[in-house]
Protein backbone atom coordinates (compact mmCIF):
# COMPACT_ATOMS: atom_id res chain seq x y z
CA UNK A 1 0.00 0.00 0.00
CA UNK A 2 1.79 3.10 -0.67
CA UNK A 3 1.07 6.53 0.47
CA UNK A 4 -0.52 9.34 -0.34
CA UNK A 5 1.43 10.26 -3.62
CA UNK A 6 1.07 14.05 -3.53
CA UNK A 7 4.04 16.61 -1.94
CA UNK A 8 7.38 15.16 -1.44
CA UNK A 9 9.16 12.99 0.47
CA UNK A 10 9.58 13.81 4.33
CA UNK A 11 12.67 12.57 6.44
CA UNK A 12 11.39 12.04 9.85
CA UNK A 13 14.21 11.36 12.75
CA UNK A 14 17.62 10.14 12.16
CA UNK A 15 16.05 7.33 9.35
CA UNK A 16 15.67 8.74 5.86
CA UNK A 17 11.92 8.07 4.50
CA UNK A 18 12.03 4.65 2.22
CA UNK A 19 8.90 4.87 0.34
CA UNK A 20 6.42 2.04 0.11
CA UNK A 21 6.95 1.40 -3.40
CA UNK A 22 10.45 1.11 -2.73
CA UNK A 23 10.10 -1.85 0.00
CA UNK A 24 8.33 -4.16 -2.02
CA UNK A 25 10.15 -4.53 -4.60
CA UNK A 26 11.79 -7.72 -4.89
CA UNK A 27 15.68 -6.51 -4.56
CA UNK A 28 15.09 -4.97 -1.02
CA UNK A 29 13.79 -6.51 2.06
CA UNK A 30 10.81 -5.06 3.64
CA UNK A 31 11.99 -2.37 6.22
CA UNK A 32 8.26 -2.62 7.76
CA UNK A 33 7.69 -3.57 11.47
CA UNK A 34 6.44 -6.86 12.37
CA UNK A 35 5.94 -9.09 15.25
CA UNK A 36 9.16 -10.06 16.57
CA UNK A 37 10.75 -7.32 15.04
CA UNK A 38 12.81 -4.26 15.97
CA UNK A 39 9.85 -1.33 17.35
CA UNK A 40 7.01 -3.99 16.81
CA UNK A 41 6.70 -4.44 20.85
CA UNK A 42 6.94 -0.14 21.75
CA UNK A 43 4.83 0.31 18.62
CA UNK A 44 2.24 -1.59 19.92
CA UNK A 45 2.08 -0.66 23.31
CA UNK A 46 2.36 2.94 22.69
CA UNK A 47 -1.02 2.86 20.58
CA UNK A 48 -2.30 0.17 22.99
CA UNK A 49 -2.14 2.94 25.56
CA UNK A 50 -3.13 6.01 22.68
CA UNK A 51 -6.07 3.46 22.54
CA UNK A 52 -6.55 3.45 26.12
CA UNK A 53 -6.58 7.23 26.71
CA UNK A 54 -8.78 7.50 23.73
CA UNK A 55 -12.04 5.71 25.20
CA UNK A 56 -11.45 6.23 28.49
CA UNK A 57 -12.01 9.64 28.04
CA UNK A 58 -14.52 9.58 25.13
CA UNK A 59 -16.86 7.55 27.35
CA UNK A 60 -16.06 8.91 30.77
CA UNK A 61 -19.30 9.95 31.56
CA UNK A 62 -21.51 7.01 30.22
CA UNK A 63 -21.33 4.73 33.18
CA UNK A 64 -22.42 8.04 35.09
CA UNK A 65 -25.05 9.11 33.81
CA UNK A 66 -27.90 8.08 36.14
CA UNK A 67 -25.88 10.44 38.98
CA UNK A 68 -25.17 13.47 35.74
CA UNK A 69 -29.10 12.86 35.41
CA UNK A 70 -29.68 13.80 39.37
CA UNK A 71 -27.43 16.10 39.87
CA UNK A 72 -28.57 18.34 37.28
CA UNK A 73 -32.14 17.43 37.22
CA UNK A 74 -32.10 15.89 33.63
CA UNK A 75 -33.54 13.01 32.03
CA UNK A 76 -31.36 10.28 30.89
CA UNK A 77 -32.35 12.00 27.09
CA UNK A 78 -30.28 14.88 27.83
CA UNK A 79 -27.48 13.43 29.85
CA UNK A 80 -26.72 10.96 26.85
CA UNK A 81 -25.71 14.38 25.68
CA UNK A 82 -22.83 14.25 27.78
CA UNK A 83 -21.23 11.07 25.62
CA UNK A 84 -23.23 12.02 22.29
CA UNK A 85 -21.34 15.81 21.93
CA UNK A 86 -17.65 13.97 22.74
CA UNK A 87 -18.29 11.42 19.83
CA UNK A 88 -20.13 13.73 17.25
CA UNK A 89 -16.98 16.20 18.46
CA UNK A 90 -15.06 13.72 17.30
CA UNK A 91 -16.89 12.48 14.14
CA UNK A 92 -17.01 15.85 12.61
CA UNK A 93 -12.82 16.96 13.08
CA UNK A 94 -11.61 13.48 12.28
CA UNK A 95 -11.80 13.99 8.85
CA UNK A 96 -9.80 17.50 9.04
CA UNK A 97 -7.42 15.96 11.50
CA UNK A 98 -6.78 13.28 9.12
CA UNK A 99 -5.48 15.88 6.37
CA UNK A 100 -3.06 17.72 9.23
CA UNK A 101 -1.37 14.25 9.56
CA UNK A 102 -1.27 14.05 6.09
CA UNK A 103 0.80 16.92 6.42
CA UNK A 104 2.46 17.40 9.15
CA UNK A 105 3.02 13.17 10.37
CA UNK A 106 0.76 10.86 12.11
CA UNK A 107 2.93 10.67 15.17
CA UNK A 108 2.65 14.75 15.69
CA UNK A 109 -0.61 14.97 15.35
CA UNK A 110 -1.41 11.79 17.68
CA UNK A 111 0.18 13.68 20.10
CA UNK A 112 -1.26 16.96 19.70
CA UNK A 113 -4.85 15.63 20.14
CA UNK A 114 -3.98 13.93 22.90
CA UNK A 115 -2.09 16.51 24.54
CA UNK A 116 -5.34 18.78 24.04
CA UNK A 117 -7.90 16.41 25.46
CA UNK A 118 -5.84 15.98 28.33
CA UNK A 119 -5.87 19.00 29.04
CA UNK A 120 -9.20 19.63 28.84
CA UNK A 121 -10.02 16.49 30.88
CA UNK A 122 -8.77 18.39 33.59
CA UNK A 123 -11.70 20.59 33.40
CA UNK A 124 -14.64 18.64 33.03
CA UNK A 125 -14.86 18.18 36.98
CA UNK A 126 -15.84 21.66 37.21
CA UNK A 127 -18.50 22.13 35.17
CA UNK A 128 -21.13 24.18 36.49
CA UNK A 129 -24.25 22.70 34.32
CA UNK A 130 -25.27 20.33 32.07
CA UNK A 131 -24.91 22.60 29.22
CA UNK A 132 -20.76 23.18 30.33
CA UNK A 133 -20.72 19.51 30.56
CA UNK A 134 -21.65 18.98 27.40
CA UNK A 135 -20.08 21.72 25.58
CA UNK A 136 -16.21 20.58 27.13
CA UNK A 137 -17.22 17.06 26.01
CA UNK A 138 -17.88 18.38 22.51
CA UNK A 139 -14.33 20.11 22.48
CA UNK A 140 -12.70 16.76 24.10
CA UNK A 141 -14.63 14.68 21.38
CA UNK A 142 -12.81 17.16 18.51
CA UNK A 143 -9.44 16.98 20.64
CA UNK A 144 -9.30 13.27 20.18
CA UNK A 145 -10.25 12.85 16.67
CA UNK A 146 -6.00 13.48 15.58
CA UNK A 147 -5.74 9.67 17.08
CA UNK A 148 -7.98 7.23 15.38
CA UNK A 149 -7.43 7.92 11.70
CA UNK A 150 -3.71 8.81 12.39
CA UNK A 151 -3.32 5.56 14.54
CA UNK A 152 -5.05 3.28 11.61
CA UNK A 153 -2.84 5.56 8.99
CA UNK A 154 0.38 4.90 11.42
CA UNK A 155 0.05 1.59 11.33
CA UNK A 156 -0.48 0.58 7.40
CA UNK A 157 2.64 2.83 6.83
CA UNK A 158 4.42 1.11 9.44
CA UNK A 159 3.45 -2.43 9.43
CA UNK A 160 4.22 -5.08 7.01
CA UNK A 161 0.56 -6.02 5.36
CA UNK A 162 0.47 -9.74 6.88
CA UNK A 163 0.40 -8.08 10.16
CA UNK A 164 -1.75 -5.27 9.51
CA UNK A 165 -4.87 -6.51 11.10
CA UNK A 166 -3.09 -8.19 14.59
CA UNK A 167 -1.62 -4.82 15.22
CA UNK A 168 -4.96 -2.69 14.69
CA UNK A 169 -6.58 -5.00 16.67
CA UNK A 170 -4.35 -4.68 19.30
CA UNK A 171 -4.99 -0.99 19.13
CA UNK A 172 -8.54 -1.58 19.17
CA UNK A 173 -8.32 -3.95 22.56
CA UNK A 174 -6.57 -0.65 23.50
CA UNK A 175 -9.83 0.72 23.28
CA UNK A 176 -12.00 -2.13 24.90
CA UNK A 177 -9.29 -1.83 28.22
CA UNK A 178 -9.89 1.87 27.94
CA UNK A 179 -13.84 1.46 28.13
CA UNK A 180 -13.56 -0.81 30.31
CA UNK A 181 -10.98 0.45 32.79
CA UNK A 182 -12.81 4.16 32.52
CA UNK A 183 -16.47 2.64 33.27
CA UNK A 184 -15.27 0.59 36.20
CA UNK A 185 -12.98 3.36 37.97
CA UNK A 186 -15.70 5.91 37.51
CA UNK A 187 -18.32 3.59 39.28
CA UNK A 188 -16.69 2.66 42.34
CA UNK A 189 -14.97 5.99 42.88
CA UNK A 190 -18.40 8.03 42.06
CA UNK A 191 -20.13 5.33 44.79
CA UNK A 192 -17.75 6.98 47.67
CA UNK A 193 -17.03 10.70 45.87
CA UNK A 194 -19.64 11.52 43.63
CA UNK A 195 -18.97 11.57 39.71
CA UNK A 196 -16.63 15.01 38.95
CA UNK A 197 -13.76 13.18 41.41
CA UNK A 198 -14.62 10.09 38.90
CA UNK A 199 -13.81 12.09 35.77
CA UNK A 200 -10.84 13.70 37.37
CA UNK A 201 -9.08 10.24 37.81
CA UNK A 202 -9.97 8.99 34.43
CA UNK A 203 -8.09 12.72 33.53
CA UNK A 204 -5.10 11.88 35.16
CA UNK A 205 -5.20 8.37 33.67
CA UNK A 206 -5.01 9.62 30.99
CA UNK A 207 -2.47 11.64 31.38
CA UNK A 208 -0.28 8.95 31.94
CA UNK A 209 -0.83 6.98 28.87
CA UNK A 210 -0.19 10.17 26.98
CA UNK A 211 3.22 10.35 28.36
CA UNK A 212 4.04 7.31 27.66
CA UNK A 213 2.67 6.91 24.13
CA UNK A 214 5.02 9.70 23.12
CA UNK A 215 8.07 8.38 24.23
CA UNK A 216 7.47 4.63 23.16
CA UNK A 217 5.81 5.31 19.75
CA UNK A 218 9.13 4.80 17.09
CA UNK A 219 9.55 7.45 14.79
CA UNK A 220 7.86 6.92 11.41
CA UNK A 221 10.05 5.91 8.48
CA UNK A 222 7.56 5.41 5.72
CA UNK A 223 5.55 8.69 6.10
CA UNK A 224 5.55 10.96 2.97
CA UNK A 225 3.84 14.23 3.63
CA UNK A 226 0.35 15.19 1.31
CA UNK A 227 -0.97 18.70 0.50
CA UNK A 228 -2.94 20.65 2.54
CA UNK A 229 -4.74 21.66 -0.52
CA UNK A 230 -8.33 21.53 -0.52
CA UNK A 231 -8.89 20.47 -4.13
CA UNK A 232 -6.57 17.67 -3.21
CA UNK A 233 -8.07 16.66 -0.12
CA UNK A 234 -11.83 16.25 -1.75
CA UNK A 235 -10.31 14.66 -5.05
CA UNK A 236 -9.02 11.79 -1.90
CA UNK A 237 -12.38 11.87 -0.18
CA UNK A 238 -14.67 11.14 -3.64
CA UNK A 239 -11.99 8.77 -4.45
CA UNK A 240 -12.72 6.79 -1.65
CA UNK A 241 -16.65 7.35 -1.58
CA UNK A 242 -17.01 6.07 -4.95
CA UNK A 243 -15.59 2.79 -3.82
CA UNK A 244 -18.23 0.71 -3.42
CA UNK A 245 -16.80 -1.63 -1.19
CA UNK A 246 -15.32 0.98 1.18
CA UNK A 247 -19.20 2.50 0.84
CA UNK A 248 -20.09 -0.52 2.66
CA UNK A 249 -17.17 -0.95 5.76
CA UNK A 250 -18.32 2.56 6.40
CA UNK A 251 -22.12 1.54 6.67
CA UNK A 252 -21.14 -1.27 8.65
CA UNK A 253 -18.70 0.56 10.97
CA UNK A 254 -21.90 2.77 12.04
CA UNK A 255 -24.53 -0.19 12.47
CA UNK A 256 -22.13 -2.01 15.00
CA UNK A 257 -21.56 1.65 17.12
CA UNK A 258 -24.78 2.58 16.44
CA UNK A 259 -25.62 -0.95 18.44
CA UNK A 260 -22.56 -0.33 20.99
CA UNK A 261 -23.34 3.04 21.48
CA UNK A 262 -27.19 2.48 22.45
CA UNK A 263 -26.65 -0.58 24.70
CA UNK A 264 -23.93 0.69 26.64
CA UNK A 265 -25.71 4.57 26.68
CA UNK A 266 -28.88 2.74 28.46
CA UNK A 267 -27.75 -0.30 30.91
CA UNK A 268 -26.61 2.12 33.47
CA UNK A 269 -30.13 3.23 33.70
CA UNK A 270 -31.48 -0.36 33.63
CA UNK A 271 -29.23 -1.73 36.34
CA UNK A 272 -30.19 0.69 38.54
CA UNK A 273 -33.65 0.37 38.23
CA UNK A 274 -36.24 -2.21 39.07
CA UNK A 275 -35.94 -5.86 39.19
CA UNK A 276 -32.34 -5.37 39.63
CA UNK A 277 -31.21 -2.21 42.17
CA UNK A 278 -27.88 -2.32 41.43
CA UNK A 279 -25.47 0.23 43.05
CA UNK A 280 -23.10 2.12 41.39
CA UNK A 281 -20.18 0.65 41.76
CA UNK A 282 -21.53 -2.80 40.80
CA UNK A 283 -22.99 -1.19 37.54
CA UNK A 284 -19.81 0.67 36.94
CA UNK A 285 -18.32 -3.20 37.10
CA UNK A 286 -20.64 -4.62 34.19
CA UNK A 287 -18.10 -3.36 32.55
CA UNK A 288 -15.13 -5.85 32.78
CA UNK A 289 -17.02 -7.35 29.98
CA UNK A 290 -14.97 -4.97 27.71
CA UNK A 291 -12.32 -7.70 28.71
CA UNK A 292 -14.33 -9.85 26.47
CA UNK A 293 -14.08 -7.38 23.12
CA UNK A 294 -10.26 -7.44 24.04
CA UNK A 295 -9.82 -10.75 23.12
CA UNK A 296 -11.84 -10.50 20.26
CA UNK A 297 -10.84 -7.98 18.57
CA UNK A 298 -6.82 -9.26 18.83
CA UNK A 299 -7.51 -12.37 17.36
CA UNK A 300 -9.72 -10.81 14.32
CA UNK A 301 -6.67 -11.61 12.26
CA UNK A 302 -7.43 -15.30 12.84
CA UNK A 303 -10.70 -15.08 12.28
CA UNK A 304 -10.51 -13.68 8.97
CA UNK A 305 -7.74 -15.99 7.85
CA UNK A 306 -10.21 -18.82 8.24
CA UNK A 307 -13.58 -17.42 7.91
CA UNK A 308 -12.60 -14.97 5.13
CA UNK A 309 -13.60 -10.78 5.91
CA UNK A 310 -17.29 -11.50 4.74
CA UNK A 311 -17.60 -15.23 6.83
CA UNK A 312 -16.56 -12.67 9.90
CA UNK A 313 -18.71 -9.92 9.70
CA UNK A 314 -21.51 -12.40 9.69
CA UNK A 315 -20.01 -14.34 12.60
CA UNK A 316 -20.00 -10.90 14.66
CA UNK A 317 -23.28 -9.70 13.63
CA UNK A 318 -24.74 -12.94 14.63
CA UNK A 319 -22.97 -12.81 17.98
CA UNK A 320 -24.39 -9.27 18.70
CA UNK A 321 -27.90 -10.12 17.50
CA UNK A 322 -27.89 -13.17 20.07
CA UNK A 323 -26.80 -11.02 22.80
CA UNK A 324 -29.02 -7.88 22.23
CA UNK A 325 -32.09 -10.83 22.42
CA UNK A 326 -30.86 -12.51 25.78
CA UNK A 327 -30.66 -8.83 27.30
CA UNK A 328 -34.13 -8.90 27.00
CA UNK A 329 -34.30 -11.43 30.41
CA UNK A 330 -34.97 -10.13 33.61
CA UNK A 331 -32.48 -12.12 34.86
CA UNK A 332 -28.72 -10.82 35.87
CA UNK A 333 -26.85 -13.95 34.50
CA UNK A 334 -28.58 -13.41 31.00
CA UNK A 335 -28.48 -9.93 31.18
CA UNK A 336 -24.44 -10.34 31.44
CA UNK A 337 -24.38 -13.25 28.96
CA UNK A 338 -25.94 -11.20 26.85
CA UNK A 339 -23.52 -8.00 27.24
CA UNK A 340 -20.45 -10.76 26.84
CA UNK A 341 -22.10 -11.36 23.53
CA UNK A 342 -22.93 -7.92 22.70
CA UNK A 343 -19.43 -6.71 23.05
CA UNK A 344 -17.59 -9.97 21.38
CA UNK A 345 -19.40 -9.60 18.39
CA UNK A 346 -19.13 -5.31 18.21
CA UNK A 347 -15.24 -5.55 18.99
CA UNK A 348 -14.62 -8.24 16.28
CA UNK A 349 -16.76 -6.63 14.07
CA UNK A 350 -15.15 -3.56 13.93
CA UNK A 351 -11.91 -4.76 14.02
CA UNK A 352 -12.48 -6.79 10.52
CA UNK A 353 -14.63 -3.69 8.94
CA UNK A 354 -11.58 -0.77 10.24
CA UNK A 355 -9.04 -3.32 9.22
CA UNK A 356 -10.14 -3.58 5.84
CA UNK A 357 -10.56 0.12 5.12
CA UNK A 358 -6.82 -0.26 6.02
CA UNK A 359 -6.07 -3.15 3.02
CA UNK A 360 -8.45 -1.25 0.44
CA UNK A 361 -6.77 2.08 0.39
CA UNK A 362 -3.64 2.22 -1.71
CA UNK A 363 -3.62 6.86 -1.30
CA UNK A 364 -4.73 8.78 1.07
CA UNK A 365 -4.81 6.46 3.83
CA UNK A 366 -5.69 9.21 6.85
CA UNK A 367 -8.93 10.37 4.60
CA UNK A 368 -9.68 6.69 4.05
CA UNK A 369 -9.53 5.91 7.78
CA UNK A 370 -10.80 9.32 8.94
CA UNK A 371 -14.23 8.55 6.77
CA UNK A 372 -14.84 5.44 8.50
CA UNK A 373 -14.03 6.99 12.43
CA UNK A 374 -16.26 9.66 11.44
CA UNK A 375 -19.00 7.42 10.16
CA UNK A 376 -18.17 5.00 12.97
CA UNK A 377 -18.75 7.71 15.97
CA UNK A 378 -21.62 9.27 13.79
CA UNK A 379 -22.96 5.82 14.58
CA UNK A 380 -21.91 6.31 18.11
CA UNK A 381 -23.70 9.65 19.07
CA UNK A 382 -26.95 8.27 17.04
CA UNK A 383 -27.19 4.87 19.11
CA UNK A 384 -26.19 7.27 22.25
CA UNK A 385 -28.98 9.54 21.72
CA UNK A 386 -31.53 7.37 19.33
CA UNK A 387 -31.25 3.97 22.28
CA UNK A 388 -31.64 6.73 25.20
CA UNK A 389 -34.79 7.96 23.38
CA UNK A 390 -36.14 4.47 23.03
CA UNK A 391 -35.40 3.40 26.47
CA UNK A 392 -37.69 6.22 27.55
CA UNK A 393 -40.16 5.83 25.63
CA UNK A 394 -40.56 1.58 25.52
CA UNK A 395 -38.13 0.19 27.79
CA UNK A 396 -34.84 -1.99 27.54
CA UNK A 397 -36.98 -3.52 24.50
CA UNK A 398 -36.50 0.00 22.76
CA UNK A 399 -32.74 0.20 23.18
CA UNK A 400 -33.00 -3.73 22.04
CA UNK A 401 -34.87 -2.97 18.93
CA UNK A 402 -32.91 0.12 17.54
CA UNK A 403 -29.96 -2.66 18.29
CA UNK A 404 -31.69 -5.27 16.24
CA UNK A 405 -32.28 -2.83 13.04
CA UNK A 406 -28.84 -2.17 13.29
CA UNK A 407 -27.51 -5.39 13.59
CA UNK A 408 -30.16 -6.56 10.27
CA UNK A 409 -28.39 -3.44 8.27
CA UNK A 410 -25.19 -5.20 9.04
CA UNK A 411 -26.18 -8.37 7.47
CA UNK A 412 -28.06 -6.77 4.67
CA UNK A 413 -25.01 -4.90 3.38
CA UNK A 414 -22.67 -7.72 3.76
CA UNK A 415 -25.04 -9.64 1.82
CA UNK A 416 -25.13 -7.40 -0.88
CA UNK A 417 -21.33 -7.29 -1.14
CA UNK A 418 -21.29 -10.85 -1.54
CA UNK A 419 -23.67 -10.71 -4.53
CA UNK A 420 -21.42 -7.57 -6.33
CA UNK A 421 -18.48 -9.86 -5.56
CA UNK A 422 -19.65 -13.06 -7.16
CA UNK A 423 -20.70 -10.37 -10.27
CA UNK A 424 -17.28 -9.54 -10.38
CA UNK A 425 -15.97 -12.69 -10.68
CA UNK A 426 -18.26 -13.54 -12.81
CA UNK A 427 -17.31 -10.81 -15.06
CA UNK A 428 -13.44 -10.65 -15.17
CA UNK A 429 -13.17 -13.81 -17.65
CA UNK A 430 -15.22 -12.16 -20.55
CA UNK A 431 -13.30 -9.09 -19.98
CA UNK A 432 -10.10 -11.03 -19.89
CA UNK A 433 -11.45 -12.86 -22.98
Amino acid sequence: MSPASTGASTVVGAVPSVSASDSRTASAPDSRMAPGGPGYRRMSLALFLAGVATFALLYSTQALLPLISGEFGVAAGEASWTVAAATGGLALCVLPMSALSERFGRRTVMTASLAVAVSVGMLVPFAPSIGALVVLRAVQGAALAGLPASATAYLAEEVRPRALVTAIGLFVAGNSIGGMSGRVITGWVAQEWGWRVAVAVIGAIAVGCAVAFRLLLPAPRHFTAGSLRPRVLARSVRDHLSDPLLRRLYAIGALFMTVFGGVYTVIGYRLTQEPFGLPQGIVGSIFLVYLVGTVSASTAGRLVGRLGRRGALYLAAGTTASGLLLSLADSLPLVLLGLVLITAGFFAGHAVASSAVSKTATEGRAQAAALYQSAYYVGSSTGSTVGAMAFHAGGWAGTVGVGVLAVLGVVTITVLGSRAARVAVRREPAVAH
